[in-house]
């Protein structure tokens, strides 16, 4: 019988979380299972390969207040809604009767929506007794505030989960640069590799990639990176002899998006995210951008010269440690969202010509693959 996967995840912010449990849904489908991704953010439109979703009801935050849920009108989400995704995720793992339950993010990160995890794995534990139950987490966390809920969070570990599924490589980000690693967390830890989209193939560069190299300003899918992109603007100006070529993801309004189209010299092209950015990632001259996790990726496979600009508002530190990991690698250089600054590492870099090779594991697809078929082979963890 082909074993079934239930991956739990909600985007609230950019749509990195999302983009990383897709990636996972279609690894796990590829391999043969029957793959359901119950996703609780913001609808994406992006097509299902392979895989089904169930769509809750939405949630989403405004800036870095992760406390004040919202619903897709922006107003503040109901105690109704909220039960509504609980009853929602618990009936859908009664449905399922899922062999693997993953939560994404959680119990590290979504404490706010811990009731609704909890009554998933419940649920979940409730129609199948032999359930493994994995959390799904990126290369680096954001530690809380308060010593209590990394305790929390390690107990739930203990009680609830069987594995950790680490979307890194500890060579390059081990966990505990970011979180407090116990005994006890260490020995359910299970690094997958980097789990990076699917290299795209040698498809012919777009265009306007071909008439000669661009600084190609990139900021994933949500509004975070508008100051990254006025800044890259203001410093376009202070450099007229190089083009700048600004792709806007969609989480930033549209009023916004029209005032960095108005106020671009003429040495800077403006426009939203393209389905294409690999190709023109791979024939810029110089990547600036955020240093979020699918991003990161795009920069290692492209082997391009970089620039990060960290997000850090909120006491958000995760980007930060990224962005100081890949400098440490020679990867790219940090530099802050000043356009003088910003002029000037952007000269410094395309000076210095292509970083060296990286060697990081990028394929934590099929480590994935390979750690869920040995913890239902009850090899736990490897």
């Amino acid at each position: 019988m082909t074993a079934r996967v239930l991956i739990a995840v909600t985007h609230l912010l950019g749509i990195g979380h999302l983009v990383r449990a897709r990636h996972l849904a279609q690894a796990l489908a590829r391999a043969g299972y029957a793959v359901t991704l119950a996703s609780g953010g913001m609808p994406d439109g992006a097509p299902d390969a392979g895989y089904r979703v169930e769509q809750l009801l939405p949630l989403r935050v405004q800036g870095t207040d992760f406390r004040r849920l919202l619903d897709e009108r922006g107003e503040p989400a109901t105690p109704e809604r909220l039960s509504a995704r609980r009853d929602a995720l618990a009936a859908l793992a009664q449905e399922i009767a899922p062999d693997v339950v993953v939560t994404e993010h959680f119990p590290f990160g979504r404490r706010q929506l811990a009731q609704e995890f909890l009554a998933l794995i419940a649920a979940a534990r409730a129609a199948r007794p032999q359930v493994r139950v994995l959390a799904s987490i990126r290369d680096v966390l954001v530690v809380p505030s308060g010593p209590e809920r990394v305790t929390e969070a390690h107990r739930r570990v203990a009680a609830l989960f069987d594995a950790v599924l680490v979307h890194g490589d500890a060579r390059l980000l081990p966990l505990d640069a970011s979180w407090p690693v116990t005994p006890e967390l260490a020995g359910k830890l299970v690094y997958t590799g980097y789990l990076a989209a699917a290299p795209a193939g040698e498809t012919a560069a777009p265009v306007e990639a071909r008439e000669g190299g661009s600084v190609l300003v990139s900021g994933g899918g949500s509004a975070a990176a508008l100051p990254l992109f006025e800044a890259a603007l203001a410093a376009a100006r202070l450099l007229p002899d190089q083009r700048f070529h600004l792709l806007v993801g969609g989480g930033v309004a549209e009023a916004a998006f029209a005032a960095l189209r108005g106020s671009a010299p003429e040495n800077a092209r403006v426009e939203r995210a393209r389905p294409d950015f690999p190709a023109l990632l791979r024939a810029c001259a110089l990547s600036v951008s955020l240093a979020g996790y699918n991003t990161v990726l795009d920069l290692v496979q492209a082997g391009r010269p970089a620039l990060l600009v960290p997000f850090d508002a909120g006491n958000e530190t995760e980007q930060a440690l990224r962005a100081a990991a890949l400098a440490r690698a020679g990867l790219a250089a940090v530099v802050a969202p000043e356009p003088a600054a910003l002029a000037a590492a952007i000269r410094a870099r395309l000076a210095a010509g292509a970083p060296p090779a990286l060697a990081v594991d990028l394929d934590g697809a099929q480590g994935t693959v390979a750690a869920i078929a040995r913890l239902l082979a009850r090899d736990l963890p490897a």
